[in-house]
């Protein structure tokens, strides 16, 4: 899985396009009148084919934790229009998105909130065939990038380089869409944006030594959440006793793939059989502790990580709009 799909920095015309999307939308994706004991449905939209990233989800399916809190919850792929699209349009009471998508949002007054984070820590960076010796942000000089053509990714390649004093003139960005990364980097490329607990494990498992450049490790601004569960300020203000039982049941499912990553894998495995059960095996011993990893509690999101994020995205010219990290996320659903 590359950064297409984990990472979608909308471009304005996106959002204006969701705009129209909110105006003309009807549906309404409150509380339905339902009969006593009647389970509440959910629709939950993913940000890109599953993956160890959701596993909690599908745990908490599994073993019966939305049904404990009264829920009926259907997972679902994000098809053309994206998560956060989906969520702030009401066709979807939660789902999948990331910091970076969200901080344009709202500064474009999409109103999407980020209820949890997944992983407490950017596990994305840049990778490449360790046989080219691509070993610093320096080295990228002469070499060329496979993306997805967002504005995001050359500045962000951009502020690596200048810490080295290298030129990202130097560096042929070229669109490689849906294209495999191991076959991109052995013919298209020389290094592009993964999620190591993806991409990285299935080379680990293919025996294919690679060089990660990780995002966190240039710079605190870019340790961001990535990826977070979202819902839309309506629904926070018109159902909060939904959106805190949701919030309950996926904590208890991403609790127990912490506590559990062996049997989380195969609750995931199960639940999507077309997965590579090995990989999903490799990745979720890799991925289950890095989800709550130094914070208190899984899930809890700090102010200043999405306030240093949103400096670094005006400081290049990222941010269309006034954005208020405070906002942008809320820890008022996570379990105390």
């Amino acid at each position: 899985m590359n950064l297409r799909g984990g990472i979608e920095l909308r471009k304005v015309w996106l959002f204006v396009m969701l705009s129209v999307l909110l105006t003309a939308c009807s549906a309404d994706t409150g509380n339905e009148s339902k009969k006593d004991g009647e389970l509440e449905k959910i629709r939950f939209v993913l940000d890109w084919t599953p993956n160890t990233n959701h596993t909690g989800l599908y745990v908490a399916q599994e073993k019966g934790f939305f049904k404990q809190q009264g829920l009926d919850v259907e997972i679902m792929l994000p098809g053309e229009a994206g998560a956060d699209q989906l969520v702030a349009a009401d066709k979807a009471q939660f789902g999948i998105g990331a910091q970076e998508s969200l901080t344009e949002a709202r500064a474009q007054e999409i109103p999407i909130v980020s209820i949890a984070a997944i992983l407490q820590h950017n596990t994305s960076g840049f990778a490449s065939l360790k046989k080219d010796g691509i070993e610093s942000p320096k080295d990228y000089e002469g070499k060329t990038y496979g993306g997805w053509g967002a504005p995001v990714e050359q500045a962000v390649i951009s502020s690596l380089m200048n810490k080295e004093q290298a030129d990202v003139e130097q560096v042929e960005f070229i669109n490689m869409g849906n294209s495999d990364f191991f076959t991109a980097v052995e013919r298209d490329i020389d290094f592009a944006w993964i999620y190591y607990a993806w991409t990285g494990i299935e080379a680990e498992l293919r025996g294919v030594d690679l060089n990660m450049q990780y995002l966190k490790d240039f710079s605190d601004k870019l340790d961001y959440y990535t990826p977070v569960i979202t819902t839309s300020e309506k629904m926070i203000s018109n159902n909060p006793d939904t959106v805190r039982s949701f919030v309950k049941a996926v904590t208890q499912g991403y609790e127990f793939a912490i506590a559990n990553p062996d049997e989380a894998a195969s609750i995931l495995s199960k639940a999507v059989p077309d997965l590579d059960e090995e990989l999903v095996k490799a990745s979720q011993q890799w991925i289950s502790s890095r989800y709550q990893d130094d914070a208190p509690r899984w899930g809890e999101q700090q102010l200043s990580t999405w306030q240093n994020y949103a400096e670094w995205m005006n400081d290049n010219d990222l941010l269309d709009g006034e954005f208020i990290a405070e906002d942008a996320f809320t820890n008022e659903f996570l379990p105390k």
